[in-house]
């Protein structure tokens, strides 16, 4: 249910971020950009990357997105949405699941010394995060031995290791979905500007521009979903593996503690 409510969250700022953008196009000057194309031809001054443009940044975004076709251009913007969706919300459990393990482990020893099993169970339960978790799964298989502890311990912690990776073969798989929906665009505007040839009988640049521009709008559009949803992809996989380093350390330092426990 937190994992639904955190990609419904998610996806909601970012409808509510295109519908402010498109009201910022509708009150947009639609002359700006034929003003510059006058002024350019006048002046004999072109500039093919558009660098010179009054024309806000989001609204050369909608024109390239109507440029390369609403078909392939719409399914690309939607693998960059739910990427991004599931994305955020693997940061926000992660960030929720990172606890100060130090602390935990001093607390859990301190519990030991002075109420025993019992107290060092309620410090785990009153705590968030992994960490505690395994800690409270190890300490209920106190009276069982630390061999059966251990086991414990290693079991549970890949039930949490899997929890942390949960929804990351989705974002690569989006990732892999973006470029390839890219490509299948350039193909797609290929054939088109063949079909055109085909019918004008000629292959003067007028006529094989419009499906060669579909096809590298298309790409572009792959290729950049594609890194951003790969920036984010890398960045959890960095968090997961702290965790799972502390997750580890903290395991050993709990071992040890019940053999110090053990031992009085």
């Amino acid at each position: 249910m937190k994992k639904f409510f955190m990609v419904l969250a998610a996806l909601s700022l970012m409808v509510l971020s295109a519908n402010i953008a498109s009201a910022q196009d509708d009150q947009a000057a639609p002359a700006a950009a034929t003003e510059q194309v006058a002024e350019a031809s006048d002046s004999g001054d072109i500039d093919p990357f558009n660098t010179k443009s009054e024309e806000p940044l989001h609204q050369q975004l909608k024109t390239k997105f109507i440029e390369g076709g609403a078909g392939f251009m719409s399914l690309i913007i939607i693998c960059l949405i739910i990427g991004l969706a599931l994305a955020i919300e693997r940061i926000l459990y992660l960030s929720f699941s990172k606890t100060n393990s130090k602390k935990l482990v001093e607390k859990v020893e301190a519990a030991l010394a002075d109420g025993g099993i019992e107290k060092a169970l309620d410090v785990c339960r009153n705590t968030r995060g992994p960490v505690a978790s395994i800690f409270y799964q190890g300490l209920l298989r106190y009276d069982q031995g630390l061999d059966a502890v251990e086991k414990s311990i290693v079991s549970y912690g890949s039930v949490q290791m899997s929890n942390l990776e949960n929804g990351l073969s989705w974002i690569s798989l989006f990732i892999a979905i973006a470029p390839s929906l890219g490509f299948l665009g350039t193909v797609i505007g290929m054939v088109q500007a063949f079909d055109a040839i085909q019918k004008a009988g000629d292959i003067s640049p007028n006529v094989v521009a419009g499906g060669m521009k579909v096809a590298l709008i298309t790409t572009i559009a792959g290729l950049i979903v594609a890194i951003i949803l790969q920036v984010f992809y890398n960045y959890i996989l960095s968090k997961i593996d702290s965790i799972s380093i502390d997750m580890e350390d903290s395991s050993i330092a709990l071992v040890d503690a019940l053999t110090k426990y053990n031992n009085k």
